[in-house]
């Protein structure tokens, strides 16, 4: 059968940007890894590198946003759990949701978990989905995350992953997701960010959008949307906060 169609169109959530020494490439994430390819530890490469740094860096900035270990989040593109081993220690037993279209990294993640003590008895729920099925959690969330997903997505799917966390947030609940900034709606040229020298496209993975189109699509699906700003991503992405209006 191959990909199933959605990967065809989108290439997968996540695969590590392409620098200036590097040429574009196809979007493998959809890809599964080995267990031996789990045992040597590729799947922390394999969702951009950056291991400690960035997966330290969306919990301190989730705690910064007020997350308390009372609350429900649902981690979007939760991969191999780069932030998810600082998340489930935190927060009470349950409260940590993840959905990944990889199944290998969600396995990988699971694996990661077991190296902490203190993941004992934490019982995240890891789901595999690659329509950003958040009503099969029953629950609402608090706060739902995405980092690195919509760098790698077309609109439409953006589109469908916010109108599934609009369906899934508590009403105060905020779902904070990072995208790179383009300077205005239909910008054609490619974009080099600094730092991380990540050249982004309008058509082709990683994409970059302006704030005014990712207000169209939270408008469209009943979200609210504005900036927040730097949060010292060291690959220059920048990161969004929808509400419910």
């Amino acid at each position: 059968m191959g990909k199933p169609y959605f990967m065809k169109l989108l290439g997968g959530w996540g695969q590590r940007p392409t620098s200036k020494k590097e040429e574009q490439a196809e979007n493998k994430y959809g890809e599964q890894l080995t267990n031996s390819e789990i045992r040597s530890g590729a799947h922390r490469d394999f969702v951009g590198g950056m291991w400690d740094e960035i997966g330290a860096l969306q919990f301190e900035f989730l705690k910064e946003q007020g997350l308390m270990p009372k609350h429900r989040l649902v981690d979007i593109g939760c991969g191999c759990l780069r932030g998810g081993v600082h998340f489930v220690p935190y927060l009470e037993k349950g409260h940590y949701c993840g959905i990944d279209l990889n199944a290998s990294l969600i396995e990988a993640g699971k694996k990661e978990l077991l190296k902490n003590a203190a993941n004992t008895g934490k019982e995240p729920d890891l789901r595999v989905t690659d329509r950003f099925d958040l009503a099969q959690f029953g629950v609402r969330f608090d706060y739902a995350l995405a980092v690195s997903v919509f760098t790698h997505l077309y609109a439409n799917h953006i589109g469908r992953c916010l109108v599934e966390v609009k369906n899934a947030l508590a009403p105060q609940g905020k779902f904070f997701a990072t995208f790179f900034a383009a300077p205005s709606p239909m910008h054609l040229d490619p974009i080099s960010h600094m730092p991380g020298e990540i050249i982004t496209q309008f058509d082709r993975d990683p994409f970059h959008y302006s704030l005014a189109e990712m207000e169209t699509l939270a408008r469209f699906a009943g979200l609210t949307v504005k900036t927040v700003g730097d949060w010292r991503h060291p690959r220059d992405q920048r990161m969004l906060c929808f509400m419910l209006p």
